[in-house]
């Protein structure tokens, strides 16, 4: 690191489980962020601040005036514009030596499938279960960790899949691909807006421990928040053995 980054990221340098090699390996790392609203705002912010070298925003939506009461990476000028777009000038603002790609289309099977390989960390800030499912088949396929956030009305929940443990589940031994699944959406339920930055900040610290190697991830480990009187509860999570998408994985 130079001397202008032995500054900005001295905060980090001074904690014993990052230190400079554990900034060094934030600052080499590449981070796959799918979706740039309410949860990938604020992950996309700290992840740019702390200074992960690569950051890939996919998301094919534009800012919507209805997205301002959360979604902090956007401002009223930004109506209309693509998120990613949106998101990248602010992260041009933060932190200049963060490279950014954009890609404003939507995350299919086939482009999942090349952006999943070439990440450090996936991190999966989206709100439907089919792309959810595409995302950890790509993460499974190419064994990539998956950090998933999600955040509806007053409660949100935060784990990480790490398909390199082979005792972990995947999120389709949580919830099965064929499961009949009710979707839950922020235009038609509500979201608290303080609630996907919390979890938003979380995916981005996971995100940072599995890159520097500090601290604990949260793999099969579940948390869930009640943001109405801010209790959190913790479930264990298993692997299935019969899993469809990540049995083949020996343990």
């Amino acid at each position: 690191m130079n001397d202008d980054q032995l500054l900005r990221y001295s905060r980090h340098l001074l904690l014993n489980e990052i230190g400079v090699e554990g900034q060094e390996r934030i600052t080499q790392s590449h981070a796959l962020v799918i979706g740039a609203g309410g949860l990938g705002s604020p992950a996309i912010l700290y992840l740019a601040t702390a200074g992960v070298g690569h950051i890939t925003i996919v998301d094919n939506d534009t800012v919507d005036v209805t997205n301002l009461q959360r979604q902090i990476a956007h401002t009223t000028a930004d109506v209309g514009v693509y998120k990613a777009l949106s998101a990248q000038q602010k992260i041009a603002a933060l932190n200049p030596d963060v490279q950014v790609s954009t890609v404003l289309q939507r995350a299919d099977a086939a482009l999942l499938d090349s952006l999943v390989a070439q990440a450090t960390v996936v991190l999966d800030c989206t709100d439907n279960f089919a792309t959810r499912h595409a995302i950890n088949a790509a993460c499974v396929k190419h064994q990539k960790p998956l950090v998933s956030g999600a955040a509806i009305r007053f409660d949100g929940q935060i784990t990480v899949y790490d398909p390199r443990d082979k005792s972990a589940p995947c999120y389709a031994c949580i919830f099965p691909p064929d499961a009949e699944m009710t979707e839950a959406r922020c235009a038609t339920m509500g979201v608290f807006a303080p609630l996907v930055g919390i979890i938003g900040a979380m995916q981005a610290a996971e995100a940072l421990k599995l890159m520097s190697g500090a601290g604990k991830p949260l793999t099969g480990r579940l948390l869930m928040l009640d943001g109405r009187d801010m209790s959190w509860n913790e479930v264990r999570l298993k692997r299935d053995a019969g899993c469809k998408v990540c049995r083949h994985i020996s343990s």
